[in-house]
């Protein structure tokens, strides 16, 4: 497996950047006196921050990443039919391709994907079981009527672990969750392919199997968000041995091959503004199929623009590329390694999402009352002008 590292003889190693900038965007790093006076104009927010103030935007990885030239040319070709457009059919033949499943329905970003799931498969009362939420997911099935039960294993909330797969479902939890509610007020089970909110860990391919058999079993259909579903096959080929030898492709056409339906960020999977549903089912296609037009737009845009469905084609097909989807693992690897050799308290293993540090044991003489992971990432824009995101109580209130 190709790591696209420098390593010295001392041990230690660079990972390098597998591709060249040419457009570049002037930055200004503002005198901390300014960063000061902005952070107390956004009470101390930095979702809140002005971007004018800020030096180096790591708040998110959604709808801020930059593009490939070959998905810019590809806009060049956008056909802008409202109905039948080629531009969509060249993305649902993406989605085949790279995912393994012919039915696609186009939504302009994963929330408006879970809306439509929620909105057709959630009914008042029920259960959703998955390995970790994401806050719009909970929003969204509890909008329909539904609880969520988080059912993931004892080493995925602890900040230090040697754990290859915190993102795996506890499976004998989830048998007896259904057994103690009952299948059938089990909607569906959800699996979140880099579970985002505890640091982009990984599920792994045995694991799934493992929530496969249990559904069976049960007649209970699986949901999987593939918002990060390239790191989550970029660590099953570094951790998983039975998958060491197999392509990123390969491994990604066996997760999907295990879920009933999948849906995802564009903004995270292939660095564009959009999202999608697919499945192999068309029953469930079927009953997906008319809130589309209803929520998001004609069957054939989903509320994007042609020319960010041409990009999006081309950038599923480029997260198949070990080089582009193994640079995020690999950098936030090098960071979080740093970070562990100078004492500072990170949550490991590193995952494919960010480096996490853990405001409570960085912050340990500041009460829970006084919200430490937002005072920290106040305070690391105010000496640096880099903007973070504080994911604690602030934004879960």
């Amino acid at each position: 497996m190709s790591d696209n590292t420098v390593r010295f003889a001392s041990g230690e190693y660079i990972p390098l950047e597998m591709h060249k900038v040419r457009v570049v965007q002037k930055l200004s790093l503002l005198p901390i006196e300014q960063r000061l006076r902005a952070i107390e104009e956004a009470g101390y927010n930095t979702f809140l921050l002005q971007n004018k103030d800020v030096f180096l935007d790591m708040l998110t990885d959604s709808g801020t990443n930059a593009m490939s030239d070959r998905q810019i040319a590809s806009m060049m070709v956008a056909d802008d039919a409202y109905a039948g457009s080629q531009s969509f059919t060249r993305l649902a033949e993406a989605v085949e391709e790279v995912f393994g499943q012919k039915y696609f329905l186009p939504v302009h970003q994963g929330r408006a994907a879970e809306h439509i799931i929620s909105q057709v498969f959630v009914k008042q009362g029920s259960v959703v079981p998955m390995n970790y939420h994401f806050t719009t997911t909970k929003a969204h099935i509890e909008l329909a009527g539904g609880k969520i039960a988080e059912i993931y294993t004892d080493e995925a909330l602890k900040i230090k672990s040697n754990a290859p797969f915190k993102g795996n479902i506890d499976v004998a939890k989830l048998r007896k969750l259904i057994d103690e509610r009952g299948v059938e007020n089990i909607s569906h089970i959800r699996l979140e392919a880099g579970t985002n909110l505890i640091g982009g860990q990984p599920f792994s391919i045995a694991n799934m199997r493992e929530v496969r058999e249990v559904a069976d079993r049960h007649g209970i259909m699986i949901v999987m968000d593939l918002s990060l579903i390239g790191e989550n096959a970029y660590f099953v080929k570094l951790r998983e041995p039975e998958f060491a030898n197999k392509s990123i492709h390969e491994i990604i056409l066996t997760m999907c091959g295990l879920a009933d339906i999948t849906y995802f960020s564009a903004r995270k999977v292939s660095c564009t503004r959009g999202g999608g549903i697919a499945t192999n089912d068309k029953s469930l296609y079927l009953a997906m199929r008319d809130l589309v037009p209803l929520f998001e737009g004609f069957l054939t845009y989903g509320g994007m623009s042609v020319r960010e469905i041409e990009a999006m084609a081309v950038g599923l097909r480029e997260t198949l590329d070990e080089a582009v989807i193994g640079q995020s693992p690999q950098f936030i690897k090098y960071l979080v390694d740093r970070l562990v050799a100078k004492g500072v308290p990170v949550v490991t293993p590193a995952g494919g999402l960010g480096c996490h540090l853990d405001a409570k044991d960085f912050l340990s003489h500041v009460p829970q009352t006084e919200y430490p992971a937002g005072a920290l990432a106040s305070t690391l824009f105010i000496v640096s002008g880099v903007r973070g995101m504080e994911r604690g109580t602030i934004s879960m209130d």
